[in-house]
């Protein structure tokens, strides 16, 4: 063996001692799961993506942070489950998804309950009610993180709808909440519970007149596609709590929580501009791809649904004071 080929064979040696010594001493790295149901175009999957991203940055990559989107691992009540139980880390998903759990966080879809975004968000970072509701998680396997955005619900069906006249007799698509539920029989619909995944082809088939979400999901999930008649009437406030596994938060050490609660912070931050700031933009994609948006009287909608508040007031009057009290003092 010639002095080159020695020299070389060292220094091959020697890259692969560093290699092994690095392997060796390098921190373990921890992967963990986080499912929801929008769409990789969503601002629920950009969020998503981003606290990962704040995740391995904050902890030198010893946490990874694996996003699954469109329900690969499950829909959201399916979601929530797994998370109570340890099998699965994250999920995302509106408030009232949480009602499953906590019932009392039915309230939280009562209709036309806040002014715009920033009395939303200033009830969502402050209310005591609504800490109080969250913390009552935590003994069920789920602690809430962050809340970040969706926006108010809004109307996509296959004929207008001007007033709660056009709604009588005809089926509404609502996720299993009976909040929702509620408000959508008091303007008149009759109503079917449908997974987000199956809600497309329902109303493709006829099975439902449409559905309601917020501009950003309807936009994600292509629902003016087939119910192209956007109606504006922001009837509930819809945004979303993030949830860790009670059981995975317990293996993280004090000094990465502190790195999952500043990811989800900067995440939320991003989707509240996000989804606020976009709307317009959305809904005049939607307009040159075929939609016909419309931004009917809210009144007639509101009298309709005057009745969810008697209906509420008569099951939990004590909670309902106590929301609208904060409510009230946070709209200013």
């Amino acid at each position: 063996m010639n002095a080159l080929s020695q020299h070389t064979n060292m220094r091959l040696s020697l890259a692969a001692l560093a290699m092994a010594f690095l392997a060796a001493t390098a921190p373990a790295q921890t992967f963990l799961k986080l499912n929801h149901t929008d769409t990789p175009s969503g601002t629920r999957h950009r969020a998503a993506e981003l606290f990962a991203d704040r995740v391995a940055e904050g902890t030198q990559g010893r946490y990874q942070v694996i996003v699954f989107h469109s329900g690969q691992l499950g829909n959201d009540p399916k979601s929530i489950e797994l998370v109570s139980k340890g099998k699965l880390d994250f999920t995302i998903s509106a408030t009232g998804s949480y009602a499953s759990m906590q019932p009392t966080l039915n309230l939280t879809a009562l209709p036309f309950l806040f002014d715009g975004y920033e009395h939303g968000w200033r009830f969502y970072d402050q209310s005591k009610w609504l800490k109080d509701q969250f913390a009552a998680l935590q003994p069920k396997g789920l602690r809430v993180i962050s809340t970040w955005e969706a926006g108010f619900r809004n109307f996509t069906t296959k004929t207008a709808l001007p007033d709660p006249s056009a709604a009588k007799g005809k089926a509404m698509r609502v996720f299993p909440n009976p909040m929702i539920k509620s408000v959508m029989e008091s303007i008149g619909f009759t109503t079917q519970v449908i997974p987000v995944p199956e809600v497309y082809r329902s109303i493709q088939e006829g099975k439902v007149i449409g559905q309601e979400n917020p501009i950003d999901t309807i936009y994600a999930l292509r629902f003016f596609e087939v119910a192209p008649h956007i109606t504006l009437t922001q009837h509930v406030y819809s945004p979303l709590p993030v949830v860790i596994s009670e059981q995975t938060w317990a293996k993280i050490p004090d000094r990465d929580r502190k790195v999952f609660q500043r990811a989800a912070a900067a995440a939320a931050d991003f989707s509240r501009r996000a989804v606020r700031d976009n709307e317009a933009r959305l809904l005049n994609l939607m307009t040159t791809r075929g939609a016909i948006v419309a931004r009917p009287s809210i009144a007639p909608f509101k009298a309709a649904t005057a009745s969810v508040y008697d209906e509420a007031r008569k099951n939990n009057a004590a909670e309902l004071e106590r929301l609208l009290a904060d409510v009230l003092a946070l709209s200013k």
